[in-house]
């Protein structure tokens, strides 16, 4: 029988500190992961921010060194090319590069479904030919037809992510809307539909808006995480651009509970499995409501049903 390759630990490849940054203590080197929050949090800002500083070797927000540049190729499903071009150049001006000097490829396909195989085959066609350094994808709702609560549709998709990372040597930014109501839940909690998306990240950034204040939050697989840092989406004529800004954020007022969050919280509390009546009359839930949410937890495998009832796994 054929054995699996094997090598002792001491042995294993050593990669300098400046090496293992895509963007220093922002964004993994070849790491794939979210960017998320609520609408209007500027993602979109962010991720193109990204982008330039990674096709010119500027700081991103003007603070994150680039230790690793290199082409880029974006995707942008929501917004028209002209609004996608206007935003770089006004980036570019305050970075203080020309957009016509970086090597910024756009994708223009009015679609992109990485939920069906021809897709993805152009994807992966489009990438070997281009070699980027950087995928962004921004957002993920518009790249597919899935159910999003669903784990075992939502792992294909970011499996094959993953595979064009470790198949090009490339990093992957997704852009991926937080839930209604989590900004009172750890940022990889809070993203909208299946765990998946927590789990499958390098590198993820949260960002949570209160008034004119964003908060960044910086979460890494194997490197040490960093919160609080407050950005603005500040103005220079007619340019628009995100930047960090020296003081803290202000404290984010909790959200109400949503429908997941009294499912678990009743079922950490009931220290026994509980009856669907039960629960539903615990929780105050609508019986269709309390179903829908219990078979997507149970997909997701945060609830466990039995004969006895429903328990927390």
């Amino acid at each position: 029988m054929s054995l699996l390759p094997f090598q002792p630990a001491h042995s294993l490849t050593a990669v300098a500190a400046s090496q293992r940054w895509l963007i220093d203590g922002l964004w993994a080197e070849q790491g794939v992961g979210i960017v998320g929050g609520e609408p209007k949090c500027c993602k979109s800002f962010l991720v193109l921010d990204m982008a330039v500083a990674v096709a010119s070797k500027t700081p991103c927000l003007r603070r994150f060194a680039v230790h690793q540049p290199g082409r880029v190729l974006l995707y942008a499903a929501e917004d028209a090319l002209h609004v996608v071009r206007a935003r770089l150049e006004g980036i570019c001006r305050i970075a203080g590069v020309a957009l016509s000097d970086l090597d910024i490829q756009v994708i223009t396909s009015e679609t992109l479904r990485l939920d069906l195989e021809g897709h993805q085959a152009m994807l992966a066609a489009t990438v070997q030919r281009l070699q980027p350094k950087l995928l962004v994808l921004d957002p993920f709702v518009r790249l597919h037809r899935i159910d999003e609560n669903a784990s075992a549709e939502v792992a294909p998709l970011l499996a094959f992510l993953r595979q064009l990372q470790r198949r090009y040597g490339l990093s992957v930014v997704v852009a991926h809307h937080a839930k209604k109501g989590g900004s009172n839940l750890r940022g990889g909690q809070a993203l909208r539909g299946s765990s998946e998306f927590h789990a499958w990240g390098d590198s993820n950034l949260y960002l949570r808006r209160q008034g004119d204040d964003i908060s960044l939050a910086i979460e890494h697989r194997a490197a040490a995480s960093q919160s609080g840092l407050c950005l603005t989406l500040g103005a220079h004529g007619d340019d628009v651009a995100l930047r960090v800004v020296d003081r803290a954020p202000k404290p984010t007022q909790p959200s109400p509970a949503s429908t997941d969050d009294k499912i678990k919280a009743t079922l950490a509390t009931a220290g026994a499995p509980i009856s669907l009546a039960d629960l539903r009359a615990a929780c105050g839930i609508r019986n269709a409501t309390l179903l829908h949410c219990l078979s997507t937890l149970v997909a997701d495998g945060c609830v466990l049903k039995s004969s006895a009832g429903y328990s927390l796994t």
